[in-house]
């Protein structure tokens, strides 16, 4: 089975406190911290595991798919 397209990575900076558990949760090093807030910095890299999105204590993280099928 395919994996669908990632069409974004979106942080809520209001709702991220800066933890580092999305970026350290991230096997390709897609999020950074820059001024204590995650930030996507390779969004081409993303495999879409969701591991960003689905470990975020604070839901600020929001892994965007293309739900068309392949």
């Amino acid at each position: 089975m395919a994996r669908n397209k990632i069409l974004d990575v979106l942080i809520d900076p209001v709702r991220c406190k800066g933890c580092e558990i999305c970026v350290d949760s991230c096997p390709s090093g897609v999020l950074e911290m820059k001024e204590q807030k995650a930030v996507v910095v390779d969004l081409p890299a993303c495999i879409g595991c969701d591991l960003c999105e689905l470990r975020c204590p604070d839901f600020a993280v929001e892994v965007v798919h293309d739900k068309k099928e392949e």
